[in-house]
């Protein structure tokens, strides 16, 4: 079986769920164009608890983590299936220090924001992973090493957050609005980095100085990246094929592996 791919999405706005964009029509491009997947594991910014959690109910409700939209998101639901089995091999991957949860949590915003568009049917089982909000980044990273054999049976891996996500300095309700030059340097500087391969500056992201710290304030929506940069293989050509900011302080950048 050929590999899937691993992809970081840039989800910004959950109203993308039920807008057409530029952004949302790239996304439902990139599911016409990869294989079909058994299983979709994703890691999203909108689960970042103190421990490491899988969800493995066989009927994952969506779930809506936010406020102040309009009714239509909040009657909005994404009725793809769970899959216990994968979240069975996904334990057998990391260890027994992750924990199974047939229960408490769902599909967040995070994930099914963005997988409506690539998977309209939602007929593929979904599972999502938690980000442990103790851990540091290199922690995550060599976590995401593990998950590199689902690539091999068929499981799309997804990490859905931001690569720049600055909500203090978000133009709320202006259209249009420049992107921050700061914002636009670190897009970049990232883009570069991914493109030669030196996944370790972005893993310690912390250390690229003012505009990693200003586009990252808060580590939940970069650690997606981490993850799936922990699955690249040499060969993966590294692609783009989402671009482009929102409110100013959002990179919606999209990164393809494989």
């Amino acid at each position: 079986m050929t590999a899937m791919p691993a992809i970081f999405f840039g989800h910004g706005n959950p109203m993308n769920a039920v807008q057409r964009n530029p952004w949302t029509d790239s996304w439902t491009e990139i599911g016409r164009t990869i294989a079909k997947p058994k299983a979709v594991l994703c890691i999203s910014a909108h689960w970042y608890i103190p421990a490491t959690v899988v969800t493995a109910m066989a009927e994952p409700t969506t779930i809506h983590d936010f406020g102040g939209f309009p009714r239509e998101l909040f009657e909005f639901r994404y009725p793809a299936p769970g899959s216990p089995e994968l979240a069975a091999r996904v334990i057998e991957l990391l260890g027994p220090g992750t924990i199974p949860d047939d229960r408490n949590w769902g599909l967040d915003h995070g994930t099914w924001s963005v997988l409506c568009h690539v998977l309209p049917d939602a007929d593929v089982p979904v599972v999502q992973l938690s980000i442990d909000e103790t851990k540091p980044a290199e922690w995550h990273y060599e976590l995401a090493k593990k998950l590199g054999p689902l690539r091999n049976e068929g499981v799309l891996v997804v990490g859905s957050g931001n690569v720049v996500h600055n909500l203090h300095t978000y133009a709320w309700g202006r259209h249009g609005v420049q992107p921050f030059d700061w914002a636009l340097r670190f897009d970049q500087q990232a883009r570069e980095l991914m493109l030669a391969g030196n996944d370790i500056p972005l893993v310690d992201y912390e250390s690229l100085g003012k505009d990693a710290l200003l586009s990252a304030p808060t580590p939940d929506h970069y650690l997606p990246l981490v993850y799936i940069l922990g699955l690249r293989r040499p060969d993966d050509e590294v692609s783009f094929p989402v671009e482009g900011f929102d409110g100013g302080s959002i990179s919606m950048l999209s990164v393809r592996l494989g």
